[in-house]
């Protein structure tokens, strides 16, 4: 078995190439060859340009800042300037402050600012420089725009621990860059070798450098930002009672590869790398198999739950993921992450209409998972007669549901009778047609649409009777349309001779693929 490692993400961003530079450098040498958006967590998007003139809350005496930061900022006047900070994979601004007259204001919050990587903001919203919002929030901070890569932090071990660090990887990253190019450009392979040592050193010089940093300074925030941003190394492949171990540097890199992430440290959502760390495990460790995924999330959601802000911000990230996932199949992992958390009351920070659109998403979802048994269907065709779903006898069978007035429906069915008269009739395939439509002229727009497709007499069409709707509501049970998630049509299904679901939500293209794989068939 032969596992493919693909390069992790490198964050980039135009307006501020200082910390994220230094990630990118560290990264280099482990290189191995929506339709909901359900919650929204931010009260503001960096990216609106929506001023925060702070107007302070009212807090409890218990939780009453001491937060005393002096800004200096020549040349403005008489104006606002802003701070900001990362949050996950974004930017949003945090605070205001009115200059006076001599280019000085103090930033005063009601309550802490949680600590960060965060950046002063001119009126016209351009990122001026980058700082570390510490724990201890007393420090100053002076800087004039036109030499603003020199601004000046006073009273802020972090800040001074911060700046050395960043002079110091970006003129490792300089040299990198440059060993980068040379080793591109090698003609011959004693050139190459020669590049590649001089990389391998200088990584190794800056991780040396990190690593000091780490030690001498075990309690600051840059310290816990520096533990975080560690990937380990892929180990050689053992050799094992004379057999290698190809897995081993796989696992290894799989086990280890969060030693020194903390997910309840709410400071780490505050930079610009942790998401993309968590996303390029995912894409790079973690199989796409729902429960492997969903024991990652599980773990990764209890470690943060006592993190005021990590905790709903990763429970927000992974259910928008997985309520609409781009692979078929992972909507399970939504469905146990509701069963997990949101069944039992761990979301008080969700406000009572996001809360009813999960629920009900929940129940529009889990009746219908891959690979569980399709929900009944006891509908009538057009003379009356009751069809039932599990009465159909055959190596598979298709549902869809369908509009006759729908235009994609009208496309889309003449190409499904296409590839079932070309070769799932002769597979053995049934299709289970159910037209949605509660329109009283219904069955005259089927008949019509049908004479008129040359749709094959051996489709199953049926539809719900107006009393056995009622009767249904009456009686308060789910209908067909909750049971299989339709909200737009069509919507289609590919089951197996016992009915459970293989497939769903796929183009007509995909679904033959699948008949032909199980059948193993070209």
């Amino acid at each position: 078995m032969v596992i493919y490692l693909k390069a992790p993400q490198i964050y980039t961003m135009l307006e501020s190439p200082t910390f994220t530079a230094n990630y990118f450098y560290m990264t280099m040498k482990h290189t191995v060859t929506t339709l909901f958006l359900i919650i929204t967590i931010f009260s503001f998007s960096f990216a609106q340009k929506k001023p925060v003139h702070r107007v302070l809350p009212k807090v409890a005496a218990t939780e009453l800042s001491t937060t005393n930061i002096s800004l200096t900022l020549k040349p403005y006047k008489k104006t606002w300037i802003y701070i900001g900070s990362y949050y996950g994979k974004g930017k949003t601004l945090v605070d205001s402050v009115f200059l006076n007259d001599e280019s000085k204001g103090v930033f005063k919050p009601a309550k802490k600012y949680t600590p960060g990587i965060y950046f002063v903001v001119s009126p016209k919203y351009v990122i001026l420089f980058e700082f570390l919002m510490d724990d201890k929030q007393h420090f100053s901070m002076e800087a004039d725009t036109l030499k603003k890569e020199e601004a000046v932090i006073k009273g802020s071990l972090d800040n001074d621990l911060f700046k050395a660090y960043s002079q110091f990887s970006v003129e490792k990253g300089k040299l990198l860059t440059d060993l980068g190019d040379k080793f591109k450009a090698a003609t011959n392979k004693a050139d190459s070798a020669k590049y590649r040592a001089l990389v391998i050193k200088e990584n190794k010089a800056l991780e040396t450098y990190r690593d000091s940093i780490t030690q001498k300074n075990p309690g600051t925030l840059l310290s816990a930002l520096l533990n975080a941003m560690k990937q380990p190394d892929y180990p050689a492949v053992p050799v094992v009672n004379g057999k290698a171990d190809s897995l081993y540097p796989y696992h290894y890199v799989k086990d280890h590869f969060f030693d020194d992430v903390d997910f309840n440290d709410d400071r780490l959502l505050r930079t610009p790398f942790f998401e993309n760390k968590i996303d390029n495990y995912f894409k790079t460790l973690i199989v796409n198999d729902a429960d492997s995924i969903f024991n990652e999330v599980n773990y990764m959601l209890l470690y943060a739950r006592t993190g005021k802000e990590m905790y709903p911000y990763l429970l927000t990230k992974f259910t928008n993921k997985y309520i609409n996932p781009e692979i078929m199949g992972q909507d399970k992992v939504f469905i146990k992450i509701y069963e997990n958390f949101y069944a039992k009351g761990d979301t008080t920070f969700l406000n009572a209409a996001s809360r009813k659109t999960i629920t009900e998403r929940y129940y529009q979802m889990v009746a219908n998972l891959v690979g569980n048994p399709a929900p009944a269907l006891d509908l009538t065709d057009s003379t009356g007669t009751n069809i039932s779903l599990y009465n159909l006898k055959g190596k598979f069978t298709f549902v869809v549901f369908w509009d006759p007035t729908c235009g994609h429906c009208k496309a889309e069915l003449p190409r499904i009778d296409s590839i079932y008269k070309a070769r799932w009739k002769s597979l053995n395939v049934k299709i289970y047609s159910v037209n949605v439509s509660t329109a009283a002229n219904t069955d005259d727009e089927l008949k019509k649409f049908v004479k008129e497709k040359g749709i094959d007499p051996d489709w199953v069409f049926t539809r719900q009777s107006k009393e056995a709707r009622e009767a249904e509501q009456a009686a308060g049970l789910p209908n067909y349309r909750q049971l299989y998630d339709v909200y737009k049509t069509p919507t289609m299904y590919l089951l197996d001779d016992k009915k459970r679901i293989i497939a769903k939500q796929l183009s007509i293209e995909q679904f033959n693929d699948i008949i032909s794989a199980k059948l193993k068939v070209k």
